[in-house]
């Protein structure tokens, strides 16, 4: 079968993004603070600390984040929003202003 070179660059970019949670980190990320693992749950209510951890590194293994970790006792690790994981910030910013207009749309239907 032969494969769809559009179709796969579509389904690359949206595997590193796409998920309840992802947009959402990132976002929080691209404020341009680096926050520690309990700050991200604060910010997220609802999320399990499996999931964060595993959206976590999903994104520092396609290098959208960094996770840095503090040689001290107790440990202190901060993530933080790499240089390549900034170029989402158009995207994520265009699909913000989609999702809340598709909202005012669903509202007047």
């Amino acid at each position: 079968m032969e494969k769809n070179p559009v179709q796969c660059q579509f389904v690359t970019a949206l595997d590193s993004i796409v998920g309840k949670w992802k947009p959402i980190i990132l976002y929080h990320l691209l404020q341009g603070k680096p926050l520690r693992f309990n700050e991200l749950r604060r910010l997220l209510p609802g999320i399990t600390q499996r999931m964060l951890t595993l959206h976590l590194r999903e994104m520092e293994e396609e290098e959208l984040v960094k996770r840095v970790i503090y040689p001290q006792i107790p440990p202190k690790v901060e993530y933080s929003i790499t240089e390549y994981g900034m170029s989402l910030s158009p995207i994520l910013e265009a699909l913000h202003q989609w999702g809340a207009a598709h909202v005012q749309r669903k509202r007047l239907n």
